[in-house]
């Protein structure tokens, strides 16, 4: 055992004046009274006339010359060497993944991390420092390069494990920024082991420990909702069993939070179970699936957060939709056919119906007679006549030489080679608009936006065309109808994973964006200048953005973030790592650091005080009336 102070040991001197405060007499003023009968406990304190006595055995004397001595010893903070991973400048990288998360050791993994980094702390020398940071999606400083083993321990134990997948990039990027300008440098990882592969090396020494002791896990690796034409919508669901152990487990599938069904699945160790609903019964908007261990299965699921997976189900297409044609069959087909989309038949002859909004107006080789466009947005077949938007030259027979826009959405997968066109009309005024399908004569497709409407123009008759007869005109009309598909604030219906950023689209009349996450807790986004980014998906679970307009809550709309990672899912602890060119092995503790053991002297020193103080208490205590009475009783 050896001092890190040694000097403090001069504080045992304090014992002298202890001492010294015994050997003292107390000097008393001399009074005479009649009798001293009843102070005869008092008699031989009356007897001293001297300064000084003779010390007595003392236990309370005994007791504070212990105290001091230990408060003495811890002051000069004795240690013993012990062995430890490393020394010198130290980056501990504490993972905080999803994986961390895992239950194979009580309470978790992530916990178990927590004590070895403790145990690493109190090994620290005096020379040495520590530098910890958190891994997860965003890597985070917890404490700087410090030997204060008090804030470390501090910054450890505040440190939590998230949900998502880690950047191990970047925290390796940022553990080796405190490389520079030291002589002896390394780097710490407290994981499971479930980092990528192409690691780069980094400078200084890199030690591994492993923690995790199991692989078994079941979980959902995917969930995906589609709409059909003509049919019910249907369901992708994956679960992948990580393991090595067949499990057998319940697939419990919620649509709108009303249990639709559950079934029960064995799935082979290491093996992907994939399954499709077809059935989906009614109108729905959200969808939860469950996993759980089937009654009386003997394999675990050490892992929580991959049993649940949300999926958002929005069918594509342009909502409601009023056709007003003379007599378009080729139209009415193909928008029955179109999934998400609700096709209404107006009468030209009256006109456009009052008091009903639609989401799409298509007018087929018919224009409202005053000439005023409805307020949505529009597809206008072979325009009969001039408009605000354009004006009618005449008809062309130029269309020989299509080009078609291949890199625009509008026209993906659209050919028109084969297709005939007998002729169309030469419009003006459309420098708003894209031409997507040009012949010689001009162009036969354009669309563009004006003043927040999607507008897009077929400059010819159908019927004078065989492009309904082609395979060209479905494939046309549904991208036509997923550019019209209301735009959603959060962007996207696909699911999103935990610790992605998500890009808001807000209508242009919106001010203000409450996202709400699974726990409650909201964020409010004000709408101006700067691109809304939203950052706080650190859970899985359903989300709602709602949009707002002078106070006013315009749109609702949820949204999914699922875990849905494979690393992360793969939870078998990695026996080894690769950084760069490296195998990096399980670290030996093959070096000499220090352990302080001063704050088990501190506590022993409290715990003898609180006992000095007890019996002090204990003895200038004045005796109760029953232990009066007990006492005389004893005497007589």
């Amino acid at each position: 055992m050896a001092f890190l102070t040694p000097l403090a040991a001069l504080l045992g001197a304090l014992a002298i004046p202890i001492v010294l405060l015994y050997l003292l007499r107390l000097r008393r003023h001399e009074a005479e009274v009649s009798s001293t009968y009843l102070w005869r406990q008092i008699v031989q304190d009356r007897e001293a006339n001297a300064p000084w006595q003779r010390l007595r055995r003392s236990l309370l004397l005994f007791l504070q010359l212990l105290i001091l001595a230990l408060l003495v010893l811890a002051l000069m903070r004795p240690f013993v060497e012990t062995p430890t991973i490393t020394t010198g400048r130290i980056a501990l990288l504490l993972d905080a993944s999803a994986s961390m998360n895992a239950t194979d050791i009580t309470p978790s993994r992530f916990a178990a991390a927590r004590q070895e980094a403790l145990a690493l702390v109190d090994t620290l020398s005096a020379q040495d420092s520590m530098t910890v940071i958190r891994v997860a999606a965003v890597p985070e400083v917890l404490a700087s390069a410090t030997g204060d083993r008090n804030l470390l321990r501090e910054a450890i134990l505040s440190a939590r494990p998230s949900s998502g997948p880690a950047d191990w990039l970047a925290a390796l990027t940022l553990a080796a920024g405190g490389a520079a300008g030291v002589e002896r440098f390394s780097v710490v990882l407290i994981s499971d082991g479930g980092l990528p592969p192409d690691l780069p090396a980094i400078p200084g020494e890199f030690r591994y420990v492993p923690i995790g002791q199991s692989a078994e896990n079941v979980g959902l690796t995917a969930l995906a909702p589609r709409a059909r034409a003509g049919e019910p919508p249907q369901v992708f669901i994956e679960m992948t069993n990580f393991g090595s152990q067949t499990a057998e487990v319940i697939l419990s599938l919620e649509l709108d939070g009303v249990l639709d069904r559950a079934e029960r699945f064995r799935i082979s160790g290491g093996s992907v179970q994939e399954i499709v609903y077809t059935d989906l019964s009614g109108n729905f908007s959200t969808l939860t699936a469950t996993l759980q261990p089937a009654s009386g299965s003997v394999v675990p699921d050490y892992l929580a957060l991959d049993d649940r997976a949300w999926a958002v189900f929005t069918p594509p297409g342009a909502g409601r939709v009023l056709l007003m044609t003379p007599g378009n069959l080729y139209l009415r087909q193909a928008l029955a056919s179109l999934p998400g989309v609700a096709a209404f038949q107006g009468q030209t002859a009256a006109g456009l119906p009052t008091g009903q909004a639609f989401d799409l107006y298509i007018l087929d080789g018919w224009l409202p007679e005053d000439g005023v466009l409805p307020p949505g947005d529009l597809l206008i077949v072979n325009p009969p006549g001039d408009t605000a938007l354009f004006r009618v030259l005449g008809r062309s027979l130029e269309t020989g030489n299509p080009r078609v826009r291949r890199d625009d959405p509008r026209t993906r997968y659209v050919s028109f080679d084969n297709v005939s066109v007998l002729d169309f009309n030469v419009l003006d005024g459309v420098d708003w608009a894209e031409p997507l399908i040009t012949v010689d004569g001009g162009p036969l497709l354009l669309a563009g936006t004006v003043d927040g409407r999607q507008i897009a123009i077929l400059t010819f008759d159908l019927h004078r065309s065989d492009l309904p007869l082609q395979i060209a005109w479905p494939i046309l009309l549904a991208n036509l109808m997923q550019w019209y598909t209301p735009a959603r604030t959060a962007g996207t219906a696909e699911s999103l994973r935990v610790g992605e950023t998500l890009a808001l689209n807000p209508p242009f009349e919106a001010d203000t964006l409450r996202i709400t996450d699974p726990d409650g807790a909201t964020t409010t986004l004000h709408v101006g200048e700067d691109a809304l980014i939203y950052t706080g998906m650190t859970q899985p679970g359903l989300y709602t953005v709602e949009t707002y307009a002078r106070g006013e809550l315009i749109r609702r709309e949820p949204f999914a973030v699922n875990l849905f990672d494979r690393v992360e899912g793969l939870i078998r602890p990695a026996e080894s790592l690769r950084i760069g060119a490296s195998e990096v092995t399980e670290a030996a503790r093959e070096e000499i650091g220090q352990r302080e053991f001063w704050p088990v002297l501190a506590l022993a020193a409290l715990a003898l005080l609180t006992l000095e103080w007890w019996l002090y208490q204990r003895r200038m205590r004045l005796p109760s009336p029953a232990e009066v009475w007990a006492r005389n009783r004893a005497k007589s």
